[in-house]
């Protein structure tokens, strides 16, 4: 007899009422076909919408469905990490509520890690609906990112992924505020592999990774995963110190073994300018690296859950189960 595996879909949402019936149903039909048991835990982080209203009708009379609801907005990240904290299947997915990454690539994710592998991301290959500066500005970012730490986090990877129960119980081990979690989940280790496809624009409603959130996403990563950017600063300083040197240098010489009048005031002035702007992009390196630090050392919550909905399955009722706050 074929042994029997419980899956845990981890879906964070943020505003997607447009498109929440249609991300149920296209779960509910891949996930039944597995024949195996599953739970979809909905994470509403913050939404201002019915995405929220539209789950707990689902919870009601659906066994399979939980809504762990945000007191607020915590970010995409935190609500991925409070998923895993809920998770309790031997496999865990993370997929995101606008179908841009397709359900139905879950079951070769399945698949590939019945084979034994613990960790299966899913690659992108081609990625439609998105302009060319978001395309070129993510290519652009994994590849620094790759150059720049030891960690061999994969390229154009986004958070959709399955990992192994034991992976789940590691994750839930870091600690770290400002975190990346594509990122530790490759810092973690265990067997890892990649299964490609091609990406879909999204289905209704809007992008939930404005440019904004999108540079905050790329300096969580740079700065959890890479201390390069300090040592950066010292092998620039001291290529313009000497530079600069080498420059005071030719105009004492100018001003005693010439007669001719010392020009290049306008470069001096460009030069300094230069040093200081230098100097103040890297009290800004420095200063992300002191603000991370900081909010590590506050130790507050990692998020708050006002509330979490899900049926009884003794009674087929759908109630409260708890008001939970993370304490990491």
């Amino acid at each position: 007899m074929a042994q029997k595996f419980r899956y845990s879909i981890i879906i964070p949402m943020y505003n997607e009422e447009a498109v929440i019936e249609e991300t149920y149903r296209r779960l509910k039909k891949v996930m039944g076909s597995t024949g195996e048991s599953y739970e979809l835990l909905f994470v509403n982080d913050g939404s201002v919408d019915q995405s929220a209203q539209m789950i707990r009708d689902y919870a009601r009379w659906d066994e399979s469905v939980k809504l762990i609801d945000f007191a607020r907005n915590f970010g995409h990240q935190i609500a991925i990490t409070a998923g895993m904290d809920y998770a309790a299947g031997d496999a865990v997915v993370i997929i995101d509520a606008d179908l841009q990454d397709p359900p139905e690539l879950i079951l070769d994710m399945i698949a590939k890690w019945k084979e034994g592998y613990e960790v299966v991301y899913a690659r992108r290959t081609r990625r439609s609906g998105e302009t060319r500066f978001k395309k070129w500005s993510a290519s652009l970012f994994y590849r620094v990112l790759r150059a720049s730490t030891d960690t061999d986090i994969p390229v154009d990877t986004g958070d959709f992924r399955l990992m192994d129960r034991k992976v789940c119980d590691e994750m839930k081990r870091l600690p770290e505020k400002n975190r990346f979690v594509r990122g530790l989940v490759s810092w973690v280790g265990f067997r890892q592999t990649a299964i490609e496809y091609e990406r879909d624009e999204r289905l209704a409603g809007e992008t939930k990774y404005p440019l904004k959130r999108m540079l905050k996403l790329s300096l969580d990563g740079i700065t959890s995963f890479s201390h390069k950017p300090l040592k950066l600063a010292g092998y620039v300083g001291a290529v313009l110190s000497i530079g600069g040197f080498i420059y005071m240098l030719s105009v004492i010489a100018s001003a005693i073994f010439t007669d001719s009048t010392i020009k290049g005031w306008p470069s001096m002035v460009s030069i300094m300018l230069i040093f200081n702007g230098f100097i103040l992009i890297m009290l800004g390196i420095l200063g992300e690296y002191v603000g991370r630090i900081y909010d590590e050392t506050k130790a507050r919550p990692l998020y708050i859950v006002r509330d979490v909905y899900q049926m009884e399955s003794q009674t087929g009722q759908s109630r409260l189960t708890g008001r939970v706050a993370h304490h990491d």
